[in-house]
């Protein structure tokens, strides 16, 4: 008698492990990663049609639909010709532990139940803290991406702040950003019922004395109680007056939060860790992994001067949930830090990667990726065609096409991907269009950036 197919679906299938294995072997050894292109959509609604019904179908058939028709519909954002947004690079012994997290369906929600991935996860949020200059007792855990930590660091400012005030829940508060600051930033406030204080920024960048002056001569009634600073800003890798911020922050008693999804991974680097001067000061921040850490997506963490603030804001109380709760000194539970309840142990695998490869490999990569950005400027520099926006700070190069209107950056964008040259949107800069380079993988040679600007 056959089993039934409800059961089949927990039992070990040698088949189509071997079929799941083997196609992740041939992704692992592509190189490089082809850059492939955009989907059509009634091409990939007829390769899906009928695949969802009351009976399955033969792994081999649905691995092979995935495989020739959806994967070449995703632009690989860890290929070294992706420089757009801000690329990805995990490393390959990142993605494999990934592997290991998803096959043994490893959680990561209280030390009660996970304490073991939660122990790994905590040293590399010690090692981030440490980079950063944060205190013995800093702490936090891993979410989602910057806008999830964002989030629920702000929470934590919004309620931290009320209750030193002696505010109601719908009394009106504000948080201090700057004029460039990140949209998921904007987002926050409006989930979060706070109001944004935005402070205009001569440069660009975000100034302690921007933040004195528009503090100063602000008459409205409603408390400024937080500022939001960006170590690292995404359109242009920017990093805030970080210190002159801070020392705002402590003098006016606000909340000090500092946004490094994309550039706080400049801490590992020697050649810009001075433009970080003022990080130890916060009282809260965000790194992304997934960007220029190496880790797979999804992984970000959020990291508190004081932990007990944003457990007295987070930790949700449930009659099922009281057994997690035990107020031992060794409980360490990553619900009690972000807004969310259930969590994957997302940090596991740049554990592994950092464990396996050490940090001087990830300073390395991550000085490999600055020393590419300034190649590139001296390129573009060369070139009487082309013009640099202003210098990199970090790994982001903007420039412009002298005589291009914006159709001409759209077009040439579309012809670099379609022939598989590079993936390069353009960007809006004051008003104008512009072209923008990201640069994240450590095998993005300035041999390929020549080849790029050759097009123009």
């Amino acid at each position: 008698m056959s089993e039934a197919p409800q059961l089949r679906m927990h039992t070990y299938d040698a088949h189509l492990a071997d079929l799941v294995f083997d196609y992740m072997r041939e992704r692992l050894q592509l190189d490089p990663v082809p850059l492939d292109h955009p989907g059509e959509r009634a091409k990939l609604e007829a390769a899906l049609s009928g695949l969802l019904g009351e009976q399955g179908h033969d792994p081999a058939q649905v691995l092979s639909v995935y495989a020739e028709q959806l994967a070449p519909a995703v632009i690989s954002c860890d290929s070294p010709r992706f420089l757009s947004f801000i690329p990805a690079a995990p490393t390959k012994a990142a993605l494999l532990f990934d592997m290991v997290v998803s096959c043994a369906s490893l959680q990561g929600i209280s030390w009660l139940e996970a304490a073991g991935a939660i122990a790994a996860e905590n040293q590399v949020l010690r090692l981030i803290a440490d980079l950063a200059g944060l205190p013995a007792g800093a702490g936090g855990c891993f979410v989602t991406g910057g806008s999830a930590g964002n989030l629920s660091a702000l929470v934590v400012a919004r309620d931290t702040a009320r209750l030193r005030l002696g505010l109601g829940a719908y009394d009106r508060v504000r948080i201090a950003v700057s004029d460039q600051a990140h949209s998921s930033v904007g987002n926050t406030l409006r989930i979060i019922g706070v109001e944004a204080f935005v402070v205009p920024t001569a440069d660009h960048r975000f100034t302690g004395a921007d933040l004195r002056a528009a503090l100063t001569h602000d008459t409205d009634d409603a408390p400024v109680i937080g500022v939001v600073a960006t170590a690292g800003t995404t359109n242009a890798g920017i990093v805030d007056d970080l210190a002159g911020l801070g020392e705002v922050a402590r003098d006016f008693d606000l909340w000090y939060h500092v946004d490094g999804a994309y550039g706080g991974a400049g801490l590992f680097a020697p050649s810009v860790r001075a433009k970080y001067a003022g990080i130890e000061l916060a009282d809260s921040f965000v790194i992304d992994p997934h960007k220029w850490l190496f880790a797979p997506f999804d992984c970000a963490a959020v990291l508190y001067r004081q932990p007990r603030l944003a457990k007295a804001v987070h930790t949700q109380d449930a009659s099922y949930l009281d057994v997690i709760h035990t107020d031992t000194p060794e409980e360490w539970n990553p619900t009690d830090y972000a807004y969310h309840l259930t969590r994957r142990a997302r940090g596991l695998p740049l554990w592994f990667s950092l464990a396996v490869h050490g940090t001087d490999a990830y300073r390395d990569a991550i000085e490999g990726a600055l020393s590419t950005a300034r190649q590139a400027a001296d390129l573009i520099r060369r070139n009487p065609d082309l013009e640099l926006v202003r210098e990199p700070e970090l790994s982001v190069v903007l420039f412009r096409r002298k005589g291009w209107e914006p159709a001409d950056y759209h077009a040439w964008s579309r012809r670099l991907l379609a022939g598989q040259v590079a993936f390069v949107t353009p960007t809006g800069w004051e008003g104008e269009t512009v072209a923008r380079f990201a640069f994240l993988h450590p095998e993005t040679t300035a041999a390929m950036v020549g080849e790029i600007l050759a097009t123009v």
